[in-house]
């Protein structure tokens, strides 16, 4: 679910990332996971960080 109450629908995608990368978000979903009290799946780490960038961009709100 997103802040307004629904969820929002996924579409499924292939990407291409680097090993390293790949990496660093699995070691941030286990952090997250610690944190947050919840599985966090690399999926939704990739969410995170695109959006993240798309807000950086001015794209998102």
């Amino acid at each position: 679910m997103d802040d307004h109450g629904h969820e929002e629908k996924l579409k499924k995608i292939s990407i291409s990332l680097e090993d390293e990368q790949i990496d660093k978000l699995k070691g941030l979903a286990e952090e997250y996971k610690g944190k947050l009290g919840q599985r966090w799946t690399l999926s939704a780490m990739v969410r995170v960080a695109v959006g993240d960038f798309l807000t950086k961009m001015g794209k998102m709100s």
